[in-house]
């Protein structure tokens, strides 16, 4: 089962330990962070975040039960301390008392209760409820037949008492997700939809303000249970359409405090004004192939664009290398990932042969694939110029678009509206669960490419309910060559976490997830002489 997995890959993943220089200088009292943010965020309530620039926001503003350490350990956060029936049934959580949510009030177990009763509500679309139907009474719940979940129970106002229907060892894991974290009821239940846009949790940050294409401003919370941040503010800096050189430009001239290393400023690496950090995390980059249009529903069609493309030629002539090619869907380090596992190669007579198979001879009969992107740069568009040159010598037309307001491009892709498209997939959870099943299971709601195969379906569920950990890898094993040999996805690259931070920044401490779990809190910003 899911969280089986999440013992062995606190061993399989590299520890990024947190930078420890010897500094005599003191640290900036009150100091400002300014990170780059690639896109706008569509919302930051948590249960509601599905892409990395809401939650990169949201996990400093909001605590969950427990969380995940630099080496995806779980310790804990709101919780002191926990405890599991011998029979793993019944997991009491004990919270620290006297946390306060930043509006003023004390959070208690019922906002607990609330904010775990949310994962499974069906008016929510979380791609990850699956996950948390073992809940006693949380599928009565899920499908309306049931009022309240009966295994989620407030014992008192800091006690909370979640029991299962099935052992999960350690069901804790799953409270460490990023969509886990707790809400304040009162006001989630007043404001909706809207709270997303002016949130409230009891975080090392509280928000202060959201200047859509521009900034988005937290504040120190000096109340925090673990104690105050180092850092009085922290400035998310908006640049719509990731434009990763720009990012690069302000830092160099000393306006964001941590910049990405696009090609352009790779030189920077070993420049002694700055600091480099890269370690490998838990993502994959893809084009996906929307099986609702037709003729993208026919795998021949699908694998004939895959054997089109060279992905290889594109990651080192355009992006000099920069990332880690995809041999399948799971990166390196993940449990589960198959060195032996090859994508589909670049093989342009395969290509033209498996259309004609389909009845598109030299492509005739296909209409013109609309290639949607939400990011927008010179190294972009070089690639997705040199897809259409490539899939044009197969036969098949294809024509450029972007938009680069998040929120529209995410509306867009929920709604099943774009054919072909680019995407990246951060793992919500160090585990293939979190690769698979949210992308590739029919009825998942963050499926956005339509795929639907029963039999990837079926070992989807057996691997999530395995117990045996080898056995389960197997599954997932077994999984991902069918999810190459049907194409819905076709992957290029993982990423690794790859920063530049300024030489006065210290304490970053970077985990397998990457980016949007970063302990701002931990941070300081030594005094500049």
């Amino acid at each position: 089962m899911l969280v089986a997995a999440l013992l062995l890959v606190a061993a399989l993943a590299p520890a990024c330990p947190a930078w420890s220089q010897e500094s005599t200088a003191a640290p900036v009292a009150g100091g400002v962070y300014r990170r780059p943010l690639p896109n706008d965020p569509a919302t930051l309530d948590p249960l509601r975040v599905s892409d990395t620039y809401g939650r990169s926001v949201a996990e400093q503003i909001f605590d969950g039960l427990v969380q995940f350490d630099q080496t995806l350990t779980v310790t804990p956060a709101l919780a002191r301390f926990w405890k599991a029936s011998r029979d793993g049934l019944v997991w009491t959580f004990y919270l620290r008392q006297g946390v306060r949510f930043h509006h003023g009030r004390e959070l208690t177990s019922e906002d607990v209760v609330y904010s775990l009763t949310r994962l499974l509500d069906p008016r929510v679309p979380f791609g990850s409820a699956e996950l948390f139907t073992a809940i006693r009474g949380a599928r009565e719940y899920r499908e309306g037949r049931a009022g309240e979940i009966s295994g989620l129970r407030a014992l008192d106002r800091h006690t909370v008492e979640i029991t299962l229907t099935e052992a999960f060892t350690p069901f804790v894991s799953l409270l460490a997700m990023g969509q886990t974290k707790i809400v304040p009821k009162d006001l989630v239940e007043q404001r909706g939809a809207a709270f997303g846009l002016q949130p409230v949790g009891s975080g090392p940050f509280t928000f202060g303000r959201w200047e859509r294409g521009k900034e988005i401003v937290l504040t120190a919370n000096p109340d925090y249970f673990g104690g105050p941040p180092r850092l009085g503010r922290v400035v998310f800096r908006i640049f719509p359409g990731e434009s990763s050189d720009l990012m690069c430009q302000e830092f160099d001239q000393g306006r964001l405090e941590e910049s990405p290393v696009p090609p352009l400023c790779r030189a920077k690496v070993s420049d002694p004004r700055y600091q480099f950090v890269r370690r490998a995390t838990f993502t994959v980059r893809f084009y996906g192939l929307n099986t609702r249009f037709r003729p993208l529903h026919d795998a021949r069609v699908r694998q004939a664009i895959a054997h089109a493309i060279d992905r290889e030629g594109i990651l080192h002539q355009i992006f000099a290398d920069r990332f880690q090619p995809a041999l399948g869907i799971f990166p390196p380090g993940m449990p589960g990932y198959n060195r032996q596992v090859r994508a589909t190669p670049y093989a342009p007579t395969r290509s033209r042969e498996l259309l004609r198979l389909a009845g598109y001879p030299e492509g005739r009969g296909i209409p013109t694939i609309p290639i949607w992107s939400s990011v927008r740069s010179p190294r972009i568009e070089r690639e997705l110029d040199t897809v259409k040159s490539q899939l044009a010598a197969a036969g098949i037309r294809s024509e450029i678009k972007y938009d680069m307001d998040w929120p529209s491009f995410s509306k867009q892709l929920a709604e099943g509206r774009l054919p072909m498209f680019l995407y990246a997939w951060h793992a919500d959870a160090p585990d293939p669960d979190s690769f698979l099943f949210p992308l590739f299971h029919s009825r998942s709601a963050r499926n956005v490419t339509g795929y639907a195969n029963p039999a990837v379906d079926q070992l989807l569920i057996q691997a999530r309910r395995e117990h045996d950990v080898t056995r389960r890898i197997e599954l997932y094993r077994r999984i991902e060559p069918i999810l190459l040999e049907d194409a819905p996805v076709i992957p290029v690259w993982h990423y690794d976490f790859e920063r530049l931070f300024q030489s006065y920044v210290r304490s970053v401490e970077v985990n397998g997830l990457g980016d949007p779990y970063i302990p701002l809190r931990k941070i300081w910003l030594e005094e500049r002489r």
